[in-house]
């Protein structure tokens, strides 16, 4: 738990390497790694031996941090040699650039905002190796930035990201005890945007037209829902608190999509389906999801970051990680270079490729899987553990009495709904596991050693006991099918955590760039103007799953389909080069009713979600 003066949170991170993806999420890191994430600085100059943060002329900014935020977590839960040697290259020269002003990195930064991200970077390096060299950085260069901070005021995008430092000086904080390091932080919430009034009196309650201010940035809007929490670490007052459940509501109120995203194609844009949200917002908002869920500990921060984590976040890329968009959308039907109703994006914002309108996802996208996957299980603060969010895995670490305990977990989940966590233990203890209660798993079961226990849907089941080598938790989530009202009235059918949107055909068209990562355009092959045939309240819908692949965001291997009915819509049709103006909900068609496929999200690189629903 936090020392004093800070809060208390709900839980605590376990240090890099704690937990170990298992199973088809593995394969899904190992299919990060083998794509442009163990790549990039092969061929594309940002990463390259010129870096500024290798001591180069070249870029020295802020993509060599963002590639290190994800690329050491990736490389230490892998436990991939190659990786590591990677992410190694990159620290030792961090490691031994500070100066005797306490300043390291490139010369000429003199930007605040780079250096919270590179400290993220470098706490968890230090938490997967041990590497004694990083604390006494961080506590020369904090002492460096205090001297600073009065006359180097934040500006730009550090004024609105100030949050990130934070937690590395909390991280340190927690470690050292050094209180002039709260006086920072304190200096540093003050010289920051307060992200807490900004959704209080939130004003931005449709797509932004004129003027592009930080505020209304997708980015900063993703970074900024953590940022409420942290001010609350910080002060300790309920304004802050609240602020938290504010600031997703207006997003979600406003902006927000079916997959827990909102819209922001740069900025603000209104909840039409159309609309497109930047990938750097995505793995930033399930950032801030993860530190939420240690600092307050609310079970409904874990539904959501498992919809994004298991939605959103793969349906941005190819399925083999090698290309990704700058924009996604809801209903997305064709993928090419072409004026779309961005707010300010450029015309290639959705096609899948190397670095799509603009690099910064190209360096930043590498943290969502594994920082996801790292934090599937955090610690509580009565020495035991807490299961926040569900996936194949392995967690190793110390609870009460400082007894080791591994608990291994089985699990084709989200496509399953059976998760399986068996106790390993050289000696007996007593200690609590918590497991999060999915707020949609009506008639969830709880077997311990086969004998039934209660859980309620939206809370964390506690079981305090005595453990024993060998005991075995099952929970059985039911996964009955959704119907959600979207824009316009539409719907979108959601199953457990997974969205589930139109199987459309697809072409793939190389269009520019050289191997090993050219740009793809995407066409559609087969119709996607359908509407919906079903009651919202009662949906009869067929729930066809198959075997868990190696390959899991594949159209051709989607381990769950829904199979629904539905019409064609012939006045829905293509303008300006995307679906058209979603037709208002119930929609007449008298084109023949046919067996439509729905597979979930992230598996559909072409896909609607927000369908119109059809009369009777």
């Amino acid at each position: 738990m936090n020392r004093k003066p800070l809060q208390d949170t709900a839980f605590d991170f376990l240090p890099l390497g704690s937990v170990k993806p298992r199973g088809w999420l593995r394969d899904q890191l190992a299919i990060q790694a083998n794509g442009q994430t163990g790549h990039l600085p092969e061929f594309w100059d940002s990463l390259g031996p010129n870096s500024g943060w290798l001591g180069g002329t070249g870029e020295s900014w802020e993509r060599g941090p963002y590639y290190l935020d994800g690329l050491v977590p990736l490389a230490y839960l892998l436990e991939d040699d190659r990786l590591i040697g990677m992410a190694r290259k990159w620290m030792d020269w961090t490691l031994g650039s500070q100066d005797d002003s306490g300043h390291f990195g490139p010369k000429s930064l003199n930007d605040w905002w780079p250096f919270g991200i590179i400290l993220k970077a470098l706490t968890q390096y230090q938490e997967a190796t041990g590497d004694p060299r990083v604390i006494p950085l961080m506590e020369r260069f904090f002492r460096y930035m205090r001297r600073e901070l009065p006359n180097n005021r934040l500006r730009d995008w550090g004024k609105v990201r100030w949050a990130d430092t934070i937690l590395s000086i909390i991280w340190l904080y927690n470690r050292n005890g050094d209180e002039e390091l709260i006086d920072l932080a304190s200096e540093i919430m003050r010289q920051g945007y307060d992200w807490s009034w900004h959704f209080r009196d939130f004003g931005h309650t449709r797509k932004q037209e004129l003027n592009f201010p930080m505020r209304t940035h997708v980015v900063n809007n993703a970074m900024a829902v953590k940022t409420p929490g942290v001010q609350y670490v910080l002060t300790g007052w309920q304004e802050h608190k609240d602020a938290v459940g504010k600031t997703i509501e207006m997003l979600d109120k406003f902006h927000g999509t079916a997959v827990g995203i909102f819209t922001g194609d740069e900025h603000y844009a209104g909840k039409d389906p159309t609309q497109g949200t930047e990938l750097c917002a995505v793995v930033e908002y399930m950032f801030s999801l993860e530190n939420l869920t240690q600092i307050l500990g609310d079970p409904a921060f874990g539904d959501r970051l498992e919809m994004i984590a298991y939605n959103a976040l793969p349906g941005t890329f190819s399925a083999d990680m090698w290309q990704h968009q700058y924009d996604q959308q809801a209903n997305q039907v064709l993928c090419t270079i072409a004026k779309r109703h961005w707010t300010n994006n450029g015309d290639d914002a959705n096609i899948f490729g190397l670095e799509p309108n603009y690099g910064c996802c190209t360096a930043n996208l590498h943290q969502g899987w594994p920082k996801f996957a790292a934090n599937l299980w955090m610690a509580t603060a009565d020495e035991g553990l807490a299961a926040v969010a569900y996936g194949p895995c392995e967690v190793k670490a110390k609870v009460r009495g400082g007894q080791e305990v591994t608990i291994g977990v089985e699990t084709d989940y989200p496509w399953d709904d059976t998760i399986r966590a068996t106790v390993h233990l050289s000696d007996a203890a007593a200690f609590p596991l918590k497991f999060r209660i999915p707020a949609w798993a009506e008639g969830v079961s709880v077997h311990i050693n086969g004998e039934a226990d209660h859980a309620e849907p939206g809370t964390f089941l506690t079981i305090e006991r005595e453990w024993h080598d060998g005991d075995v938790i099952e929970l059985r989530l039911p996964m009955a099918v959704r119907v959600e009202r979207r824009f316009n009235d539409s719907v979108a059918l959601k199953r457990g955590p997974i969205v589930y949107s139109l199987k459309i055909g697809e072409r793939w068209e190389r269009i520019r760039g050289e191997d090993p990562c050219p740009d793809y355009a995407v066409h559609p092959t087969t119709p996607w103007n359908y509407g919906l045939l079903l009651d919202p309240e009662k949906p009869e819908v067929e729930v066809v799953t198959k075997s868990v692949g190696r390959t899991v965001y594949d159209p051709n291997y989607a381990p769950v389909e829904l199979k629904v009915k539905g019409r064609r819509i012939p006045e829905w049709t293509l303008v300006d080069n995307q679906a058209g103006p979603l037709p208002r909900s119930p929609v007449k068609s008298s084109e023949p009713v046919e067996e439509l496929t729905l597979i979930p999200y992230g598996c559909a690189k072409l896909r609607i979600t927000e369908f119109p629903l059809l009369e009777a």
